[in-house]
């Protein structure tokens, strides 16, 4: 809240405050530095374009600063009282300034050409002659503002305001806010005019003597509590439950003493701002009169100009002609205008708090995230690194292998050729000795061995035995070109095109109903891999092979006509662009031991009628119509009964099971999509494909029960009357997908009874008749 207290001129704490017509607030002494003089050539404009203002145009109260000319100094001192005097002329100048709006409120477009750094134009200062005080120099200023027309700019709106011939004084002192910065200021333990401020800021409900220091600071209420004052005056509980408790600011500097008992002010030459809390900031406030009747309060409020006026103005003022409202009424209505556009930007501060605190979660997520992906990217980097690694030994392996290869060759050959060339140079220079002997009878003796021996060592030397068998070259090719190309295209775009993470599955919202299961689950926060769908698989109940029953983008999904009676597990899995993600943990769900159904007003003939919440039948048409269960059966053993309601006139009602398709305008089990027994007030039949079988006696009247045992274990049907088996097993090898199923006509009313047990206690059957 003390930004809304500091005054956009000087920075500091308001004194004495005034309203300019746009409704922005300023220190009458920063007004002074501000307030310009019009240009001469900007001078003789109409007298109502320089004197017309609002309703701020009134009379200053009788605490505002004297006129001008008055040598009490100090940093009240006023301008002059005909600053908005300025010279009358002609209307050619009018198109350069514009000092209406559309509510007269004297706004201009008026920008002065000198500005300080805030954009506001600082009024000049006439220099003091020699010899002369301060307060003579500003009066000279505020003399030179009497002699031409002035006005004043808005620092924060940058819109000019005239000024009429009492000056500043013409504009409202802002006593409320006057009042909330001396509250404030002690509340902050400011004491006015004292020498030094607390050392700490002290309790403000303490009954103790001294009072205990400040442990937090209510930032609605703007009071500093205790720990024991906290506790007992503002719990954390019922409408104190939103406020925002926060520990309390560092105590305000000392402000300086001001020689206030001199009468003199030791403001600058500039007309700054004294600090609060200074002489005379103890001052009571006065109860606010009429600027222009300073005897009367205000008791109106004018609509048109916006501002409270008295019963004289009302009178014989400018505001006779205006509309007014009472005063009480017009502060509580704007009061209650305030406090509910106050809950909207309460409403905007709540969620900008949530906000914050989102962001606050995303830069840590950030901070985790980045050494996340720091370490992942170093271990894949690594993880290349070692297969790079392993591969080239692999290679240098093989190539080891290949050089020591071609080594042995080469040397076997070495080896071999050697003890050749041995041998065949020994069986040379054999042979040439025995050439050289003169011995006829003795050579050839031995010349016809030696010339095979000859011969024989000629022919080992065969075409290619004299040529290696291995090249120097080696026939291995390293193409490595396709990694390279792959790791100068490694990117980050093949980090983000991943496969969705694993869903979870949202346990608490996940129930099964009936025969229905429904299961729901969501994506991990902070997931950089959106899902394009989901696919929830589920298994036959039985523990066998999981089946996809739901492939679509919903994140909850609820499957029908399971078995009743039996254990699902149940798991997805999330898809998107690059594939398939993992699938969740397996959820374990169990359906309703027993069937709860009633009559399906939507299968049923249009001439059945339903009532008791679809739990009683009877029919509008004298012919026989069909109604079904809204239950469907494959596996298991179920039993249901039908309460005989009415029995008029021996009708023959039709109980049993049926096939969606089953016609439904004749009695039941004359197609081949039913299986039924129909019964009068003597005797019952068999009925499938219209054929009749197994009469037996015993019929119903009004109030009997008819039992239904559908067995899908053993595939049989049976029924029974008043607890008593019917008859043999109705049907037998019945198997498939099963609905209970009735026909009726209008003489007889049933009422369906299900989620029973299967009895125990049965009767025996009876035997049928011929």
């Amino acid at each position: 809240m003390e930004e809304e207290l500091k005054c956009p001129v000087c920075g500091s704490l308001f004194r004495e405050p005034i309203i300019l017509p746009c409704s922005h607030n300023v220190c009458l002494p920063c007004a002074r530095t501000i307030a310009v003089q019009t240009p001469d050539g900007e001078q003789h404009l109409p007298p109502p374009l320089l004197l017309s203002r609002g309703a701020a145009a009134a009379a200053p109260p009788p605490d505002q600063d004297s006129a001008a000319g008055a040598t009490s100094g100090g940093a009240g001192a006023s301008t002059a009282g005909g600053l908005g005097g300025g010279a009358t002329g002609g209307g050619d100048h009018a198109d350069k300034l514009s000092l209406y709006s559309e509510t007269d409120s004297g706004y201009g477009s008026y920008t002065p050409s000198l500005k300080s750094p805030n954009g506001v134009r600082v009024l000049p200062m006439v220099p003091a002659p020699p010899g002369s005080s301060a307060a003579a120099a500003r009066g000279a200023a505020c003399s030179s503002l009497c002699s031409s027309s002035s006005s004043i700019t808005c620092p924060q709106c940058h819109r000019s305001a005239s000024l009429d011939h009492r000056g500043l004084r013409g504009f409202q002192r802002n006593r409320l806010l006057e009042g909330i910065v001396q509250r404030y200021q002690q509340g902050r333990g400011v004491v006015a005019g004292a020498a030094a401020a607390p050392a700490v800021a002290i309790c403000q409900l303490c009954d103790r003597t001294p009072p205990e220091p400040a442990a937090t600071l209510c930032e609605q209420c703007d009071v500093l509590y205790c720990a024991t004052c906290q506790l007992k005056c503002h719990p954390s509980r019922g409408p104190f439950a939103k406020h925002r408790l926060v520990q309390p600011p560092p105590p305000p500097t000392p402000p300086e003493a001001t020689p206030a008992a001199t009468g003199t002010s030791t403001a600058s030459s500039a007309g700054g701002c004294r600090s609060p809390g200074g002489a005379g900031a103890s001052a009571p406030r006065k109860f606010p009169t009429c600027p222009e009747h300073e005897m009367e309060n205000y008791s109106m409020y004018c609509v048109s100009c916006r501002s409270p006026v008295c019963y004289m103005c009302l009178e014989e003022g400018r505001h006779s002609k205006h509309e007014v409202k009472p005063l009480g009424a017009t502060w509580k209505q704007h009061k209650a205008q305030l406090s509910q556009a106050l809950n909207g930007v309460s409403d905007k501060a709540k969620e900008a708090k949530e906000f914050l605190v989102q962001l606050k979660n995303i830069l840590q997520q950030i901070q985790e995230n980045g050494l996340d992906y720091e370490a992942c990217l170093v271990a894949q980097c690594d993880a290349l690194v070692d297969a790079l690694t392993r591969q080239k030994a692999k290679l240098l392996t093989k190539v080891t292998k290949e050089r020591e290869h071609k080594l042995k060759m080469v040397w076997d050959q070495i080896n071999h050729c050697t003890l050749k060339l041995r041998q065949s140079t020994g069986l040379m220079e054999y042979c040439l000795e025995v050439i050289k002997e003169d011995d006829p009878s003795g050579f050839l003796q031995i010349s016809d061995a030696l010339i095979k021996r000859v011969q024989t060592s000629q022919e080992q030397w065969v075409k290619g035995a004299l040529e290696p068998k291995v090249s120097a070259e080696f026939d291995l090719t390293l193409d490595s070109e396709p990694l390279l190309q792959a790791i100068h295209q490694l990117d980050f775009v093949q980090m983000k095109c991943r496969v969705p993470p694993v869903p979870l599955l949202q346990l608490e919202k996940c129930c099964t109903r009936n025969n229905s299961v429904t299961l729901a689950w969501r994506t991990p926060p902070f997931t950089h891999s959106p899902a394009d769908g989901y696919i929830l698989e589920l298994d036959d109940g039985d523990g066998g092979q999981f089946r996809e029953v739901y492939v679509g983008k919903e994140t909850l999904c609820t499957i029908d006509g399971l078995h009743f009676n039996s254990t699902y597990n149940a798991r997805v899995k999330a898809f998107n662009s690059s594939g398939v993600g993992p699938y969740s943990k397996t959820v374990v769900l169990q359906t309703s031991d027993v069937a709860w159904f009633t009559f399906d007003p939507n299968s049923g003939h249009r001439d059945i009628i339903l009532s008791n919440d679809n739990q009683t039948a009877t029919c509008s048409s004298y012919d026989d119509r069909v109604v079904l269960g809204t239950a469907a059966f494959s596996k298991g053993v179920h039993y249901w009964e039908l309460h005989v309601d009415r029995y008029d006139n021996h009708p023959d009602p039709a109980f049993g099971v049926a096939r969606a398709s089953v016609v439904k305008d004749m009695m039941l089990g004359k197609d081949d999509k039913a299986w039924a027994m129909y019964v009068d007030n003597n005797r019952s039949w068999f009925m499938h494909c219209n054929s009749h079988t197994n009469r037996t006696e015993g019929g119903v009247c009004k109030g009997a029960t008819v039992g239904v045992l559908l067995d899908l274990n053993k595939h049989t049907l049976t029924f029974f009357i008043n607890g008593q088996q019917q008859g043999p097993t109705a049907f037998s090898h019945v198997d498939g997908v099963f609905m209970p199923a009735l026909s009726l006509n209008r003489n007889v009313q049933v009422t369906l009874h299900t989620g029973l047990e299967v009895p125990t206690n049965l009767g025996r059957p009876k035997l049928p008749g011929n």
